[in-house]
């Protein structure tokens, strides 16, 4: 299968004709039936292990509560496609939809993850693009892993005001991110999600649930854990080797910068005891120098990175802790049965 290299969307430059449309932000989701199951089929046909499928999200805001009535994915192609052109791809797409009276506004796009690995400098800055152009945009992360275990994972994001800001201003300073006070858990907020069907569709998946097998709903009470928790644990450590380098990387800086200051107050003090000497002597002082130009501050190393592998380990945190409580619940649960019996 061709691979896809990842990174975000491209934006078109239709999705600025929605801007600014309301004051009140997005406070609710509301995504079709139809729409879920797309992207769940867009994974299963396209999707590989780790590999990231991505596509568009259609709709319309209505109030404080973004509505998601259809989608479509982006292509798989090679980066010997040069001739592909994402921006046209999806100009043609909605001009398509909007031909056969379709709901054809961008909102935002989707994102399958691996394992919840999703927090990266490729997401943030797509999602900037999107929310700088369309307000009420989001970004939907499908976890197809956490799907297959019995429950469907559909999470839908934005990124907040402050993180906003700072990347508007693109001061990724450790002193600019301290003045906006700004923290792993505060770059993302997360947007209830609601799924909407039609009645025809909740009838056809009442018919569906009575017709089911006993012994697919009990496969939801197994006690193995395969290999989920040992997979997370892994990206989870190395996820912690990853901030241990940037904390090194910080940590060389201030060294450094403690350094040059102290050399500049040396220089500094020593040019005033000359000073006083040559004035004891009746000499001219030595002229005034530039410090800033001899002693250039070291480059200080962004921190947007270290704040990404944070909300990574957080999120990986979460996922294990959910993982873990459900795992107990069965366990603790089958310690009564056996006891009972």
């Amino acid at each position: 299968m061709a691979s896809r290299k990842e990174s975000g969307p491209a934006t078109t430059a239709t999705m600025t004709s929605t801007a600014g449309t309301l004051d009140s932000p997005v406070k609710q989701i509301q995504i079709e039936g139809l729409v879920v199951l797309k992207i769940i089929k867009h994974y299963q046909e396209e999707g590989q292990g780790s590999e990231v499928v991505q596509g568009v999200l259609l709709g319309l805001v209505v109030d404080d509560r973004l509505e998601i009535t259809n989608c479509f994915p982006f292509p798989q192609h090679t980066e010997d496609d040069a001739d592909f052109d994402e921006v046209q791809y999806q100009m043609e797409m909605m001009r398509s939809l909007r031909h056969v009276n379709i709901d054809h506004l961008h909102v935002g796009w989707y994102q399958s993850t691996y394992y919840g690995s999703f927090v990266s400098r490729a997401l943030l800055d797509s999602q900037f693009s999107y929310q700088h152009a369309i307000e009420e945009s989001v970004v939907l992360i499908y976890d197809p892993i956490k799907t297959a275990q019995g429950s469907l994972s559909l999470k839908a994001y934005r990124l907040t005001p402050k993180l906003m800001e700072i990347c508007k201003e693109k001061d990724f300073t450790p002193e600019g991110l301290k003045k906006a006070n700004i923290g792993f858990e505060h770059m993302f907020e997360e947007v209830p999600i609601v799924i909407k069907n039609s009645h025809l569709i909740n009838v056809l998946m009442w018919e569906l649930e009575d017709k089911s097998t006993v012994a697919d709903k009990h496969e939801l009470l197994n006690l193995s854990s395969s290999n989920h928790l040992e997979k997370s644990l892994q990206l989870l450590m190395d996820r912690v080797d990853d901030m241990s380098q940037e904390i090194v990387k910080y940590n060389t800086y201030s060294r450094n910068l403690s350094k040059q200051q102290q050399q500049k107050h040396q220089y500094v003090q020593r040019r005033q005891q000359e000073n006083a000497q040559r004035q004891s002597r009746g000499e001219p002082p030595l002229p005034e120098e530039d410090i800033t130009k001899m002693f250039k501050p070291p480059q200080p190393p962004p921190r947007m990175d270290s704040l990404l592998i944070a909300g990574q380990i957080n999120n990986y945190c979460q996922n294990i802790k959910e993982f873990t409580s459900q795992n107990l619940g069965k366990l603790f649960m089958a310690e009564a049965l056996q006891g009972h019996n």
